[in-house]
């Protein structure tokens, strides 16, 4: 049975303090590690202090980007070298707001999952579609040829070890959510590809989340899911309380 990830996508909120407070919030909450993986993805600035106050604890700290390269002229880049030294155990891929406003491609999705896989990160891969391509009817091409292009030249091993969000872009930050039904749907088409590319094995044990506007009151239906196995979590990761809600609900 895979174990569901309930993983925070705080964006580029929260200061230092208020990331400490966070933490002050949940740290004392129970977490069951045999039942969830729990992480916050948080903005790099607060990385030192959320890895050092939950180093210990059941939660996971991990990053929002990283650079494919270990070291280099790359100014203002972090390297997964970096973020494994700092002590970072995930780290997102290839996000739907990477892709529109800083120039991710699939090429550099892919540098990028095997450069994480490398350095022992946990790369957390996202995929989608936007609006035009869903009314179009494309979208399980589209996320299938999103899912191909990132996982290409993987082991089935290394394939194992990566987690897929499949995030179609006109949900996320829009209070809209696809239904249980509709977003399963794409999670089976995305197992079914890793199926076809690299085995029975691997589909049956990588972890494929939802994200796009999940919240306390959407989670229990579509844990329900057989291919849903948790949640990317961009607003509703923000405070303390619905996080925790988010983490309970994958325990049940």
């Amino acid at each position: 049975m895979r174990k569901p990830v309930i993983a925070g996508n705080w964006k580029m909120f929260k200061t230092v303090g208020e990331a400490n407070s966070f933490w002050e919030a949940v740290s004392g909450a129970t977490v069951d590690t045999e039942k969830v993986e729990a992480v916050i993805c948080a903005p790099y600035l607060q990385l030192p202090s959320l890895v050092q106050s939950a180093s210990g604890s059941a939660f996971h700290i991990g990053a929002q980007n990283m650079h494919e390269e270990q070291e280099g002229a790359f100014t203002g880049e972090i390297s997964g070298a970096m973020l494994k030294d700092l002590g970072v155990t995930h780290v997102i891929i290839g996000h739907s707001e990477r892709r529109q406003y800083f120039n991710e491609t699939d090429d550099s999705v892919n540098a990028k999952t095997k450069a994480a896989l490398e350095q022992g990160l946990t790369p957390i891969v996202c995929v989608g579609e936007s609006l035009e391509q869903r009314e179009a009817g494309d979208t399980e091409t589209i996320v299938s040829n999103q899912v191909a292009a990132a996982f290409e030249g993987l082991t089935e091993e290394q394939v194992e070890k990566t987690i897929v969000a499949y995030e179609p872009i006109w949900a996320i930050g829009t209070g809209k959510t696809a239904t249980a039904d509709d977003a399963n749907q794409v999670c089976q088409a995305i197992r079914e590809t890793l199926l076809d590319l690299h085995g029975e094995e691997a589909a049956n044990a990588t972890r494929i989340l939802y994200g796009g506007s999940v919240k306390p009151a959407n989670i229990d239906e579509l844990l329900t899911k057989e291919d849903i196995d948790g949640a990317l979590v961009g607003g509703a990761s923000l405070e303390a309380e619905s996080y925790l809600q988010l983490v309970e609900a994958a325990q049940k």
